[in-house]
Formats: structure tokens, sequence, C-alpha cells
């Protein structure tokens, strides 16, 4: 808590016990010792409020405090002294409760910002030391451990594995190999690796992008407070009031009693007090919001930018699609993939490893499991030889097998990372390994775009064509690839020109544009340190549709501090009239404005009431993981879809019957069954969730789209030929498998994006 915080709340403290104490005095017959704690308690409120004003008035502006400062040396003067203190309580309250917001969310910020490296570790002599980052000298020799952050720029002293997404966008882990230049703000994905620092902690990658943030925030000027803004109009006309009043009658009891009545406490303490109960309600669904400036601008937000990895999409490798040779059956290369992968700390590995679990197979123990970092693995799963890993590990001079033609070029135009695998000395597959959008990316775009939002741009550092195809699978109004911290700037400040701008991004390269952004919303739970700190607000959980729940709650706050606002203004200034006539005592007055005070502020407490009604009930964590669970164990049927359509023309007529008996039977005794329970127990809640007359009327559709496709496949394994292959009936197989597998797909895909967002 700095000085200033310390000042306002000892001033509310002392206000309060000298306004107390003094009417106790007071009914006890000690009128005159009354008098004088009260006229203290005015006096401690009445001089820092003078320093101010004459600040202000030196640099031209105009503000609360002028009237405030008129209303208590009035009351003094005059000597209506309780008045005084009254004023002085109100004043030094608003003033405490803004400090108190801004406080509470600066302390809420050192946890995140932990995460910036401190320390390295140095190689001094025989043994190694943890050594603070300003003592690095180029030259120096520094172990970096898994998951630590390279701390300095610097060159491998051996093969390294590394998550770079922070400074370049990029969503995929890096391998390097020995000598290539590391930069600073870049994160160990692998086994620990040596680095010889080529430059001082000062002079690093990382330390150059906090310059940059340093100074955009130094370029922007403050936000003005709401309040001060109404100020202009109402100083001035309660000034002019007071002083005709007073000229008019002779009066100087009128001209207080028109101040008093006129000190804008709805102004001082409605303002406040909204925005610290929206700070609290956003806080409560992890929306981290620094100040009440950042809220506002919220409330006026236009333009959107978006950064690509970690942001819209989760930043982590998933398993997409996988290319697999036409004699093997997929889950089993997968699932021995996966059994080797196990023993590999790769982030890439393990995402096989994932993948392989969630679809539910059995992995198996590996055994004489050799690794050659950044390459790939090999070893012995259930006795077969079994290689993973990079194209040139796996095939090593070996041509690529006709089937496998285009998979490089199709894993390149998804952005997306190859593992592939051999089994037996035999190439059998490619899984294919990106980072997928969000499930709730584009419901919080839709809801942002409900809220007002009238351009959305993705702003990122990663390639062009993998950029266009996430961005326009969302929807986005434009796309900016391959942009660096600088360039990132310069968009954000030409946006500015055409209204309130925000940014939001979670990677060390975006911190710059996070600053300079009119708000800048860090993805804090999994973010740089960096970007949480030039930030104006925080996401402290993994949801981007939390952002859109913190603008329609800033501007829902707008709206109610408005009403008190007006509301407030528009009382006092019909008091003043009725002060002015001479029919509203000081006293009275300030009787009266206290109760305008309370009216305003139970107003504005309405702002913790805000979205509450929507968030009573929801899906629990723990559903929601169960349901995607259930897909999870599904999705080798579907697989097994595609493989045999992919497959139609080349098998023998009595394997494609076969084939499809067995998916036939799966379907009618896993898939068709889960989606019957779906529609008798689960859509029921949903749609009670959701609202309305009949909301997942769409869904249901679906089902029965599934179920034609279903008994499609069950009419073709039934009358399909087995002694020859007819054309047209290879056609339909393959049409309605393709068409089912589509289908099936997608409707899983709304399921899991309708249940994450009515997830707690």
């Amino acid at each position: 808590m700095n000085s200033s915080n310390r000042l306002h709340l000892l001033l509310v403290a002392v206000c309060a016990v000298t306004l107390g104490g003094g009417g106790i005095l007071h009914l006890m017959g000690m009128r005159e010792i009354a008098e004088w704690i009260w006229l203290s308690g005015a006096f401690l409120v009445l001089l820092p409020v003078l320093i101010d004003t004459v600040i202000a008035v030196w640099r031209r502006e105009l503000g609360l405090d002028l009237i405030a400062l008129v209303s208590i040396a009035g009351a003094i003067a005059l000597h209506e002294n309780l008045t005084a203190s009254v004023i002085a309580l109100m004043f030094a309250g608003g003033r405490a409760l803004e400090g108190f917001a801004e406080r509470r969310a600066q302390e809420e910020m050192s946890a995140l910002l932990s995460k910036a490296p401190r320390f390295a570790n140095r190689y001094d002599g025989e043994g190694i030391s943890q050594v603070p980052l300003d003592a690095i000298r180029p030259g120096d020799r520094i172990l970096v451990r898994p998951g630590e952050t390279v701390p300095v720029d610097g060159s491998l002293l051996s093969s390294a594995v590394v998550d770079e997404s922070t400074l370049t966008g990029e969503s995929l882990p890096a391998s390097y190999s020995l000598g290539t230049a590391l930069a600073s703000g870049s994160i160990n994905a692998g086994d620990a690796f040596d680095l010889l620092a080529t430059s001082s902690a000062q002079e690093s990658t990382f330390a150059n992008i906090i310059r940059l943030v340093r100074a955009a925030q130094n370029s922007r000027s403050p936000a003005t407070r709401l309040a001060d803004r109404y100020a202009l109009l109402f100083v001035p006309l309660a000034l002019v009031i007071a002083g005709l009043s007073w000229l008019l009658t002779g009066d100087p009891n009128r001209a207080l009693a028109v101040a008093v009545v006129a000190t804008p406490c709805p102004l001082i303490l409605a303002v406040p007090v909204a925005i610290v109960c929206a700070m609290s309600r956003c806080a409560q669904r992890g929306v981290l919001i620094k100040h009440g400036g950042a809220l506002e601008k919220l409330a006026q937000v236009k333009t959107l930018f978006f950064d690509k990895t970690g942001t819209l999409t989760g930043g982590k490798a998933r398993l997409i699609a996988m290319t697999m040779a036409p004699s093997v059956q997929q889950d089993e290369v997968l699932r021995l993939a996966a059994s080797l992968e196990q023993m590999s700390n790769h982030a890439i590995a393990q995402a096989v490893v994932r993948a392989a679990v969630e679809r539910g197979l059995a992995l198996s123990i590996p055994e004489n499991v050799s690794e050659q970092p950044g390459a790939g693995l090999s070893g012995s799963v259930d006795g077969k030889e079994v290689r993973v890993g990079g194209m040139e590990y796996v095939l090593g001079q070996t041509a690529l097998p006709s089937w496998s033609t285009s998979v490089g070029e199709r894993v390149g135009y998804e952005g997306a990372a190859g593992v592939y695998i051999a089994v037996d000395g035999q190439f059998c597959g490619v899984l294919h390994m990106a980072d997928e959008i969000r499930l709730e990316t584009p419901r919080a775009i839709r809801l942002l775009r409900v809220s007002g939002a009238e351009r959305i741009i993705m702003l990122t550092g990663d390639r062009h064509d993998v950029a266009t195809t996430i961005g326009n699978s969302l929807g986005v109004d434009a796309v900016m690839s391959e942009q660096s911290p600088a360039s990132k700037l310069a968009a954000i400040a030409d946006a500015r020109l055409g209204g309130v701008t925000m940014m939001i991004g979670d990677g060390i390269n975006d911190a710059p544009a996070l600053a300079a952004a009119d708000i800048g919303v860090a993805m804090g739970a999994r973010g740089a340190a960096a970007a949480a700190e030039s930030a104006q607000v925080v996401l402290l959980v993994d949801r981007l549709d939390r952002l859109a729940f913190a603008v329609r709650v800033a501007q829902r706050t707008r709206t109610i501090a408005l009403q008190s606002v007006m509301a407030g203004m528009g009382l006092s200034i019909a008091a003043m009239f009725v002060a002015a006539f001479g029919y509203l005592p000081p006293v009275a007055g300030a009787i009266l404005q206290e109760v305008i005070d309370v009216a305003v502020i139970l107003n504005a407490l309405r702002v913790l009431r805000l979205e509450k009604a929507k968030a009573s009930e929801h899906l629990s964590a723990e559903d929601v993981k169960n349901l995607q669970d259930e897909h999870g164990r599904l999705l080798p049927i579907i697989d097994r879809l595609v493989w045999l359509a992919d497959r139609a023309d080349d098998l023998p007529a009595a394997t494609i019957r076969e084939e499809l008996v067995s998916l036939s039977a799966l379907l009618q005794d896993r898939i068709l069954p889960h989606e019957s329970q779906d529609d008798a127990r689960l859509y029921p809640r949903v749609a009670r969730l959701i609202g309305g007359e009949d909301p997942m009327a769409s869904m249901s559709s679906t089902h029965r789209e599934i179920y034609r496709l279903s008994r499609t496949v069950d009419r073709l394994a039934t009358h399909m030929p087995v002694d020859e292959q007819d054309n047209a009936s290879t056609q339909e197989v393959r049409r309605t498998l393709y068409a089912l597998d589509a289908i099936l797909r997608l409707h899983f895909a709304q399921e899991e994006e309708i249940y994450h967002g009515l997830s707690s």
C-alpha cells in the first residue's frame, strides 16, 4: 500500500471518528467541544483538497475538488462545522474507494509477475550457481533446465527443444541444433541444455521488449475520471446559483445551503462504488481489471485486435488428422506410437500420448528406448520395432510411398507438425499435430459483436497461410499476419484514430501492443508475465469468453453509474434552487444530501447483481469433462469411417462388406445409444440453461440425420455384393461414410462448444 492510499484511509478514519465523536459530545451537552472536533476533522480534509485544487487550477483543469473546497471552506467560515465535517467524510470516502480499487488490482498482479526470469544458472568452475540476471555477461555458460525461461540471448551448446510461442506466435515447440542462436524469453520444452550467453540481461530480447512496453505506456495520456467530466457543467452551475443567491438576498447562509446540497457526493461516491462493484464482479468470474479507467474504456471498445497462438487458439498441439498406409489399422499405429512417446518429455510427444488416451487406447511399456533430441525416438513395443519422429529420422533416404506424397504439403498448409511412424522398418503413417481453435473462441467473438464491437482483427506473428485459415474460419474482419512487435504497435496506433481499441494477447511479443492499445487484455492463466504487466485487464482463467462477460458488465456498470450521476445531479439541482429561495437551511440541506447519497449509492450497488441470474445454473466442470471423454472414446469409430471410405476403391468387395458389418454394429451399439441418451436426458437440461422455447431443435435435427445415415450403413452392410465390386454401391458407400464422418465431427464440436459455454 503506497503513501497516498494510507493517507486516504487515515482521513476516512479521522473524519468518521470526529463526526461520530462530535455528535456524541453534542448530545451530552458539550457543544463547544463538539464544534471544535467537527472543525478539526474538516480541516484535515480541507488542506489536501486545497493543495489538489491549486494544482488543478495551475494545470487549467476543473474537477470536483473545487466545489468540495468551496463547500467545506464556506461551512467553516459560517461556523457550520457539522456540515463541514459531513462533507469532508463523504469526500475522503470517495477518494479512499478509488484508491482501494486500484490497490487491490495491483496486489493481485504479484503472482503473475513471478513468471518473469530473475535468476540464471551459471557454470562457475566445476559447479553451477544461481546468480541474478544482472550478473550474466557475454561468454558465460548457462544451464537452462526443463520448463525454465531462457534468461538471456545466447548460442546453443547442445541441441534443444524450446517453446517460442510467447516471442514469435508459433504454437508448436521448435527443435534447434548446436550453435543456433536463441532469444531470451523462450521456454525450455525439452531436456536441460547449455547456452553460451551472447548478451547481458539489459541488452537481451526480453529487456528490449520491456522497454517498448514502458515507452508505449508513457506515450498514452491518462484517462479522465467519469465524474470529472460531468463536473465541467455541474461545478460552474452550482457556483453561479450560490453566488446569485448571496448577491440578490445578502444572506450568506443561502449560498452555503446551495453549496451544501450541491456538494457532488453522488458524483464522488456513486461512480467509485459502481466501479469497485464491477471490478469485484469481474474478479469473481476470473477477470482482473487493474483500474477504473480500464473498466470505463471496456464499455466503449469498437476495434478488437486478437493474437492467434494461445489467445484464439489453445496454444497446445493436438491430433487433428491421421494419414495411414492402406494396409494398417490406424488405431493400432497410434497406440504403438503413443506407447513409445511415453518415454519422451517433448511437447509433441505428450500430445500424441494424450490423443491415444482420449481415444481409450491401452498403452504398453516400451523397451530399449533410444532418443535423439529434436529428431525422434525408437524402441520396442509389444515385440515390434517402432520408430517415431521427424521425416528424416524415420525415413532416412527412403522415398515417400505414393499414398503419402502430399502429406508434407498438407502438414505445412495446416501449420501442423508431422509425426512420422515406422513399424518393423515399414513406414506406416503420419500424425498431424496442430494448435486448435479454443472451444469458446467462436462464442466469444459472437458475444463481443453483440456487445458492440464493430471490427475484429487477428494480429499475429504466425505465417500468412496458417493465420488466414484460422481467421476465415472464425469470421474475423481482417487478418494481419507475420507481424513484429513494432508493426503491431503501428497497426494499433492507426486504429486508435477511429475509436477505442482493445488488444488481446498472451506472449512477450504482445506486450508492447497491449500497452499501446486503449485496453490491453492479457491471457494471464498461461501467458507471459510481460504481457500481464503491460495489460490493463488480465484473464485469470483460461477462458476467452470471460472477456465478453467483462465487456457486458462494463457497459451495464457505465449505464448504472450514469443513472446515479444524473439522478443525483438532478435532485441536487432541484435542492439548490429550493435552498436559493431560502426554504432549505444548511443543516437540513446536509440531511437531504445524505438521503440523495444513499439513494444513488444503493442504485450503484446493483452492479453486484449483474449477470448473477444467468450464472446461477450451469454445467459443472466434471459434467463437461465426462461429456468430452465420452466423445473421445467414440472418435476411433469415426476414424474408421474415413479409413474405409478412403480405401473403398482398393479393397475387395468381401472385405468392404465385412468392415461395413463391423461399423454398423459399432454405430448401433455405441454411437446411436449415445445420441439417444443425449436427446432424452442431456438436451432437456441444456435447454433449461439456455432458455427459449426450443433451443436444441437444430441439434436434435442433426441426430435424425445421424440415424438416417446409420440406417444406410446397415443397409449397405446387408446388401453389399461380396463376389465383385459394384461401382454404384462403392460410390454410395464412400458418399455415406464421408457424410456420416463429417456430420458426427461437426455435431461433436457443436455439442462441446455449447457445453463449454454453459460450464462454471
